[in-house]
């Protein structure tokens, strides 16, 4: 699999994107003119600088307003053309793209552009060039690939062939079963975007939507199986126009296409068995079962407080690591899978690097899938970086990779040893403590802030290496904002992951993002079967809850017809309700732990598929009016 990228899908100047797309594994880029012209160096000089980057140029792109022309515009073009050629034997490559005209001269006509294409092969031909026909979807009167395979069919020169774009072919609903009657040698590339389903002018959705596949809701695996019938074996390129990914990091928008890459042609491979596909083998999508802890990294007196927090949520201090500074607290029946927190207090490793850079925070997630190691080497094939530290002794060496944000996510499986490695690593501990057991049965959902940009980013990242599935995204209403949400979650439900991107850092996520510097677990899900019997034992424990504005409960009995005695319960002890046509959900908060930090209890009645976002801005507000001033303790 050849892959290539456009040099209009990143941010930075020439040199930066060059650096950034080699880096990221690509093999070839799409020169955009506009790129090209914006750079001082001679086509000579960028044909170079390409080249001593690892990368060959796949397309010079875009000529546009070609076929179909009266005279005397006809000549200008072809006149044009012939510039563009002199351009292109510079910088060192052999295909130009000539998009489909949208110029009100153009006078159509399969037969008119066909003879046009013939005699720009030829010319092409003289020079040992080729030239690709691409049917834009908002052309004048070439929109459907059809209708320009008709085009490079007619025109009957080998120099013409075909180019096809997922998004034109996509966005317009065109049958993708019309790719397989093409022949894959008169493609002469292919490139692919996705986007979300928006309904508006598709020049407008082109041009400010696009995004990696993967990351949209087109049916680009559709196409693919599709092209891959015809025998093509060129070059796949990644063309996307996205207003967010021409301001974000270059470096990070390119791992991400080749990531999108690599995930739609592994699905492709594992659908269309029979065809080969040039790939790296790696294990199929993990399958991830749930959380098997969730690890804090803070100093002394930081921890001191996070420990009362956990006495005050019912979970006992269950171990001490053999040989680190690290505790694990454990709620949940024996035999039963439970809910595993730990803390670090090392000064050295990991976790202490993410303590001075973050301050208390969750530095590292355990995600218990099939298969460990397996899921190393997936996440690796796909560009993720796998984590190794020093291992000290009576230690297993935890499978684990960096995540998106920096963070770390350990793997754990049932197949190895690592199934023991709470009774491997940790001695049984006691602080003298025994508060009440909450009921809290297991994580339900972990939530993670990062900024909107980097939202798509995140959401690749799970979907390629894990068997789980996006939600629709939701906005949640902030009073000073909106913060756009999505979860990622698997077939059980036994592992849900929400993403929240904040867009401004007057928001409750956004002060998060800048107060603790950079992306991060912002709050943990706990699920209870009784919230109302949990609500007894938390205050038994002292836990002391979000106060909710007592003006919520009145709108939500009038907007969900509540009993009264209902209403009251709710309001008493400050929890939240809402209800879908699946079930019902109880949510109860506790207080903001620094700058934003915070805990949930849940429950869910009947199979509610939601995550009370209706509730989050009277949530929002109330932890606002409760934002912890520094120095003074939670519990």
């Amino acid at each position: 699999m050849k892959t290539s990228i456009a040099t209009v899908s990143i941010s930075g100047d020439l040199r930066e994107k060059l650096a950034a797309i080699a880096a990221a594994g690509f093999q070839g880029i799409e020169i955009f003119e506009n790129d090209f012209l914006a750079f001082d160096g001679s086509p000579r000089e960028v044909g170079k600088m390409v080249r001593d980057a690892g990368l060959e140029i796949t397309v010079f792109q875009p000529f546009r307003d070609f076929e179909g022309m009266p005279e005397p515009q006809r000549q200008r073009t072809f006149d044009r053309a012939e510039r563009k050629f002199d351009v292109m034997q510079e910088l060192g490559t052999d295909l130009m793209l000539v998009c489909s005209s949208v110029s009100p001269l153009a006078l159509g006509g399969i037969d008119r552009s066909a003879a046009d294409f013939h005699e720009l092969g030829e010319r092409a031909a003289n020079r040992g060039l080729r030239v690709g026909y691409e049917a834009l979807a908002w052309g004048r009167h070439i929109n459907d690939h059809r209708d320009a395979w008709e085009v490079v069919r007619r025109a009957d020169h080998p120099g013409i062939g075909l180019v096809l774009d997922s998004f034109h072919t996509l966005a317009r609903k065109i049958d993708v079963e019309s790719i397989r009657s093409i022949p894959g040698d008169r493609i002469f590339l292919v490139q692919l975007a996705d986007a979300p389903m928006i309904d508006m002018d598709l020049l407008y959705w082109s041009r400010h939507f696009r995004n990696m596949p993967g990351e949209g809701d087109l049916p680009v695996l559709d196409f693919m199986r599709a092209l891959v019938s015809t025998g093509y074996d060129g070059v796949l390129s990644l063309e996307i126009f996205n207003d967010q990914f021409r301001g974000g990091s270059p470096k990070s928008i390119s791992v991400d296409g080749h990531r999108s890459l690599v995930y739609l042609m592994d699905q492709v491979r594992r659908l269309e068995p029979e065809i080969a596909i040039d790939l790296p083998d790696m294990p199929d999508r993990i399958e991830a079962k749930g959380v098997e802890f969730i690890e804090f990294a803070a100093n002394e007196e930081e921890a001191a407080e996070l420990a009362a927090m956990f006495h005050a949520l019912g979970f006992e201090l269950a171990g001490r690591h053999v040989s680190k500074d690290v505790t694990r607290w454990r709620q949940g029946s024996v035999g039963e899978a439970g809910i595993n927190l730990v803390i670090n207090t090392e000064r050295e490793g990991f976790a202490h690097s993410s303590y001075l850079v973050h301050g208390t925070s969750v530095c590292a997630i355990g995600l218990k899938v099939d298969d460990a190691g397996a899921t190393v080497e997936r996440s690796r094939v796909l560009g993720a970086d796998p984590f190794r530290q020093p291992v000290g002794p009576a230690e297993l060496k935890i499978p684990a990779i960096r995540g998106v944000g920096g963070g770390v996510v350990y793997f754990m499986d049932a197949k190895s040893e690592l199934a023991r490695v709470w009774e491997i690593e940790f001695q049984p501990a006691s602080d003298g403590k025994q508060p009440r057991n909450a009921g809290l049965t297991t994580i339900d959902h972990i939530a993670q802030t990062m900024n909107y940009e980097e939202m798509l980013t995140w959401l690749l990242f799970y979907t390629s290496i894990f068997q789980t599935h996006k939600t629709p995204m939701v906005d949640v209403v902030d009073p000073a904002g909106i913060v756009r949400s999505q979860a990622i979650e698997n077939p059980q439900g036994s592992l849900r992951i929400t993403l929240n991107g904040a867009e401004n850092r007057r928001t409750l996520a956004g002060h998060f993002i800048a107060e603790s510097f950079g992306s991060a677990v912002q709050h943990v899900a706990f699920a209870t079967d009784d919230i109302f019997k949990t609500v007894s034992a938390l205050r038994a424990n002292g836990f002391k809850p979000l106060e909710i504005s007592p003006n919520y409960y009145d709108d939500v009995e009038a907007r969900f017809a509540l009993d009264r005695d209902l209403t009251d319960r709710l309001r008493a002890d400050n929890i939240l309700y809402d209800r879908d046509d699946h079930g019902e959900y109880f949510q109860l908060y506790s207080p903001n732990y620094g700058e934003g930090f915070f805990f949930e209890i849940i429950e869910r009645r009947g199979p509610y598929r939601g995550y009370g976002a209706a509730n989050a801005q009277f949530r929002i507000a109330a932890q606002k009016r409760h934002i912890r001033a520094k120095g003074v303790p939670a519990y």
